[in-house]
Order: C-alpha cells, then sequence, then structure tokens
C-alpha cells in the first residue's frame, strides 16, 4: 500500500504546502503542454520558468544552514540569477534537509529509549505505570494485581513487557536511522563525484544526477521494505494489525534514463518527481516514527501534573473558605501582615542599615572632634585626683613628693591611713581624714568609669560602620541569590547550541561522537563491510551537521568561523584519510575558543 503523502493529523501546514504544491505542478504541467516541443527552449517560457522556480524557492521552507554540500568552495556563492546550477543546489539542499531532520526526530526519540533499556527493573516498571498516561496506569495497577494471583513475580512480568517494548522500539528506529544514514552518505558520495562539473557544466550533470538520485531512492525504499517484517510487528502491536504499511516511491520514466539531453520540462518533471518522493518518504517516517518516538512531556509527567492539580483544587477551596468569599477576612489580614513584615524587613536591613552608614560617614570629624573633648575632660579629672592625692601624701607623711610621683603610690598611702583611722571610725570621722581619704576613693572611681566609658566608646565608634554593614547582610545575601536564580535561568539551556559550561561539555561531547563515528566507518572498511560503511559515514556527517549548527554563533563571535568551518567540512569528505579526520579532531577541542571549558578559555 502507498504511502499518502498528506496527513493533517500529524503536519497540517506542511500538507497543506504539499497539497499547493501539488496542484501548481499540475497546472504548470498542462500549461507546458499547450505549446509545442519546439517552443519549450523559447525567450517567453525560460523566462516563465524561471519566474515559476523563484517563486517556488520563495514559498518553500529553506532549512537552518548546516554543513555544506562537497562541491567547490567558489560555487557556494551563487548569483541571485536563476541558473541550472541554483537548481542543482536547492534540490541537494533540500534532500539533505529531509533526511537530516528525519534522522533528528528520530535520535532524539532512540535516544530516549536507550536511557530507559539502561534503567533498572524499577524504573522500568515506573515508566510503565506512571509515565505513560492515565490509561497505561490503569492497565499496569490492573496487570499488577491480575499477576499477585498467578505464578511468578507481577513486577517481574512488568518488567519484561516493559523491556521487550523498548527493545522493538529500539530496534525499529535503529534500523530506520540506518537506512536514511546510508542514504545520506550515498548522495554526499554523489555529489562529491561530480565534483566541479555540476558547476561548469550544470546541463548536462544534472540530468545524470537526477537519474542516480531517483536510483538511490529506489535502494531506500527497498532497504526499507527489507525491514517490513520488523514493521508489521510493531504495526499489529499498535494500529490493530494493519500489515499493508509499506513505502512505495514514485519512479523516473525510462526515456528519462537513456542519457540524452533533457528539455527543462523533462528536468523539472524529474525535479518535482524527487520531491514528491521526499514528501512520501517524510510522511512514511513520520507516522512510523509515530508509534515508536518518545511520549509527550504532559504525558511522562501527567501522574505529577494530576497530583498538582488535585492540591491546586484542594488549595484553591481552602482560599475561597478564607477569602471574602466567604464572608472571612484572613487573607485581608495575611496580605496586610506580610506588607508589613516585608516593609519592616526593608527598613530594618535595607533601608536603615545603608542610612546608618551614610550618616556614619558624615559624621566621622564631628565624632572625632566630641571624642577629643570627652579625653580632655578625663584628663581634667586625673589632674585634679593628682594634686588631691599628693596633698594628702604630704600632710600625712610629713614629707615633701615630686610632682611626677605616681598615683598608684599615693594611693596606697590614702588607703593606709583609711585602714589605720578606721579604727576609731568616730573620732577620726570628726577630727580625722576619713572624709577626705572617701572623697579621694570616691574621684578616683569616678575616673576609673571615665576611662573605662571612654574606651568603650572609641571600640563603638571604630566598629559602627561594621555593624552597618553586619546588619545589611541578610539583605545582601538575598539579592545574590536572586541573582544566581536569575542567571541560572538565564543559562538554562543545557544544548550544545546554548551558553555556559554544560553547552560547552556538549559541544565536546559531538567531537567526541564524530571521532568515534570516523573510527567505527574505517573498521567497517576494514572489514569489507561496506554497507555498514555507508551508514557510519551517514551518521558520521549527521553529527558534523549537529556540530556545525551549534558552533556557527559562538564562533562567529570569537572570530574563528571560517577556520572551524574548514576543518568541519574536511571531515565530511569521503576521500580524506582517516589519519588526518583524527588530526583534525584533536585539534577541535585543543584550539578553538569555542570549544575549550570555560577553565581554560584564553
Amino acid at each position: 500500500m502507498e504511502v499518502e503523502s498528506g496527513n493533517p493529523r500529524i503536519e497540517p501546514e506542511r500538507d497543506m504546502r504539499t497539497i499547493v504544491s501539488s496542484y501548481s505542478n499540475q497546472v504548470w504541467r498542462r500549461l507546458v503542454g499547450l505549446f509545442p516541443s519546439k517552443h519549450h527552449d523559447s525567450n517567453l517560457l525560460a523566462k516563465f520558468t524561471n519566474f515559476y522556480y523563484r517563486t517556488a524557492r520563495s514559498r518553500s521552507w529553506r532549512r537552518r544552514p548546516g554543513l555544506p554540500l562537497p562541491l567547490p568552495s567558489n560555487s557556494l556563492e551563487s548569483t541571485l540569477i536563476l541558473t541550472e546550477a541554483s537548481r542543482v543546489y536547492d534540490v541537494l539542499d533540500d534532500i539533505l534537509e529531509h533526511v537530516l531532520s528525519s534522522m533528528h526526530i528520530i535520535q532524539k526519540s532512540l535516544q530516549f529509549w536507550q536511557l530507559k533499556a539502561e534503567g533498572t527493573n524499577a524504573q522500568k516498571a515506573y515508566f510503565m505505570v506512571f509515565e505513560r498516561g492515565p490509561r497505561a496506569f490503569i492497565n499496569g495497577t490492573v496487570q499488577l494485581i491480575r499477576g499477585c494471583s498467578m505464578e511468578g513475580s507481577p513486577l517481574q512480568q512488568l518488567c519484561h513487557s516493559a523491556a521487550t517494548e523498548i527493545s522493538e522500539k529500539i530496534a525499529v528506529l535503529t534500523s530506520l536511522r540506518c537506512c536514511l544514514a546510508t542514504f545520506l552518505s550515498q548522495v554526499y558520495v554523489e555529489v562529491d563525484n561530480f565534483g566541479e562539473a555540476l558547476v561548469k557544466d550544470p546541463e548536462t550533470s544534472l540530468p545524470s544526477l537526477l537519474v542516480n538520485i531517483n536510483s538511490l531512492l529506489s535502494k531506500l525504499e527497498e532497504s526499507i521494505n527489507q525491514q517490513h517484517e520488523m514493521f508489521q510487528r510493531v504495526s499489529s502491536a499498535s494500529v490493530g494489525g494493519n500489515n499493508t504499511y509499506t513505502l512505495q516511491f514514485e519512479k523516473l520514466p525510462e526515456i528519462n534514463q537513456e542519457g540524452s539531453q533533457w528539455t527543462d520540462c523533462e528536468i523539472k518533471d524529474a525535479i518535482n518527481l524527487v520531491y514528491q518522493n521526499l514528501d512520501k518518504l517524510n510522511s512514511y517516517i513520520t507516522q512510523l516514527v509515530s508509534k515508536n518516538k518518545k511520549p509527550r512531556r504532559v504525558t511522562l509527567h501527567w501522574f505529577g501534573y494530576t497530583c498538582g492539580a488535585v492540591g491546586l483544587s484542594v488549595c484553591s477551596v481552602w482560599l475561597v473558605r478564607h477569602s471574602s468569599l466567604a464572608g472571612s477576612s484572613d487573607i485581608d489580614n495575611w496580605i496586610r501582615e506580610a506588607q508589613e513584615s516585608t516593609v519592616r524587613f526593608w527598613n530594618d536591613h535595607v533601608e536603615q542599615p545603608i542610612l546608618s552608614i551614610r550618616d556614619e560617614l558624615f559624621e566621622t570629624f564631628r565624632r572625632r572632634h566630641k571624642g577629643v573633648m570627652e579625653l580632655e575632660e578625663v584628663q581634667l579629672t586625673s589632674d585634679s585626683l593628682h594634686r588631691m592625692l599628693l596633698t594628702f601624701s604630704e600632710q600625712t607623711c610629713g614629707q615633701e613628693f615630686p610632682q611626677d610621683a605616681s598615683d598608684q603610690e599615693m594611693m596606697e598611702i590614702v588607703m593606709a591611713r583609711y585602714e589605720k583611722d578606721l579604727m576609731h571610725p568616730i573620732k577620726n570621722f570628726v577630727g580625722g581624714e576619713i572624709a577626705r581619704a572617701l572623697l579621694i576613693q570616691i574621684q578616683k572611681l569616678k575616673l576609673d568609669i571615665e576611662t573605662a566609658m571612654l574606651d568603650l566608646n572609641q571600640i563603638l565608634k571604630a566598629n559602627e560602620i561594621n555593624f552597618a554593614i553586619l546588619a545589611a547582610l541578610p539583605a545582601f545575601f538575598l539579592s545574590v541569590g536572586l541573582l544566581m536564580l536569575v542567571r541560572t535561568w538565564y543559562k538554562q539551556d543545557k544544548r550544545a547550541e546554548g551558553r555556559g559550561r554544560m553547552a560547552r561539555l556538549q559541544r565536546r561531547l559531538l567531537v567526541v561522537e564524530v571521532e568515534k563515528r570516523i573510527m567505527q566507518f574505517q573498521t567497517c572498511l576494514d572489514k569489507g563491510q561496506g554497507e555498514d560503511a555507508q551508514c557510519m559515514l551517514g551518521l558520521v556527517l549527521y553529527s558534523l551537521d549537529h556540530l556545525y549548527k551549534s558552533v556557527e554563533r559562538h564562533a562567529k563571535e570569537t572570530g574563528e568561523w571560517l577556520s572551524l568551518r574548514e576543518d568541519i567540512i574536511e571531515l565530511g569528505k569521503p576521500q580524506m584519510q582517516t589519519v588526518y579526520k583524527l588530526a583534525v579532531t584533536s585539534r577541535l577541542v585543543r584550539v578553538y575558543d569555542c570549544m575549550l571549558p570555560s577553565a581554560n578559555r584564553r
């Protein structure tokens, strides 16, 4: 059964473009049929043909620039004038785009299933029950309950079922990827073999190339249908026994394969035939991959989303009960308290510390001047105490003391006389020196307190800015945390096209992948495994296309794009020696700044 090129459920926009293109082709063929054959090369028809192709290319969806075709470098800068050579580039670019985009879709699903295959039995059982949707959850639960009444562990049976399903999907996707990779390598080698002939003599080379491409499409059809047995098993398990799920391309008429000079209309028909076959290939791959692709994100996390929805519903009911809708003012009070707490936090830990720092900077000199005045007051108290001690000591001892006598020595004299007079306190209080000794002790205590307060005041003044900064630390750490969250969100793209350490690591892993596949390609050649070697070459080209797109923007920013681009193109040339290619891959990760780890950047 021939697969239809249109499938509105899968790709409605592309199918609409396909329908429009199909009708436009029919109109064009009927219009050309109105002219006799001798007028096919007339100026009017040539101009109309140029206009048709120019509008067709403007309508068609062009791929993002990737790995270039293996053509001479001077041929890549084609002029705006439509020529046979530019028509060649359009056809070949569209073929590469169709194949590479299909391989990319397959690769994403294949990586997912390979990751699941490497998981533990518990992870496989969890996938079968919780990551395939509500219906699979019910079926898995029923299977586990039924398994409890049967021999053997129900969990083991579930794991075996998961392993079987995953292995089947991996086998289908791997074989399909290999077929596309083989076709990609064959087209790439075919273009490389034509080389400059496509540029110098496109009128002769284009028909031959179209015939060869038609032959390669037939081989692709045959290789895909050779896996029909596997596709039947998958289709019967997923669509209810549909065993006629095959691919069938349109064939180029025999008249166009004789090698004679083609007319412009025949070339256009052959090109349209290539596009029709590519549309059929896309529809076939889309339908097949849709049955083996990884589940959507919503399907994978449906259980968490469901629990979140239930929790949100409960929370919504609780909020309604405490809101003004139910006559409660709890939410209004909580909002007001939250606002007050936020304002208080801002004032206490952000605004006030900053204002304190500013005030301390402005009042530094005034406080320093006040500190000098306080020091003078303490000095006056100390001088007064010294005079009192000196007078008391001279009167008590009956001798003259020097002016620089120690206050400690004279204070010992005062305390000795004070202790002696305390033996007769009433008598000495009236006629002795007890009153003067008490006054001196009070003066001494006052001096000690003022000195201690002055020292403490100086310590506090010296650390006031530090205290203000310490009070602002909570707000500082909160700001840093918010900035880190914003930075993480900005650099959350971990793919090879992104920025940051993870993106650089992904780009380096792409180079490692290219190197491994180059070595596998050489191993297949050494063993005489031609088909496997073609598959490996196609995978090398796919990885190089991914690397090309990943590093282009970053290499242009660092000014090393021209050299890096040449190295990537060299890796894709089939005739290059493997030793040279391995040397180039080693240079990629050592020389170019966009490939280096973040720690080793220049």
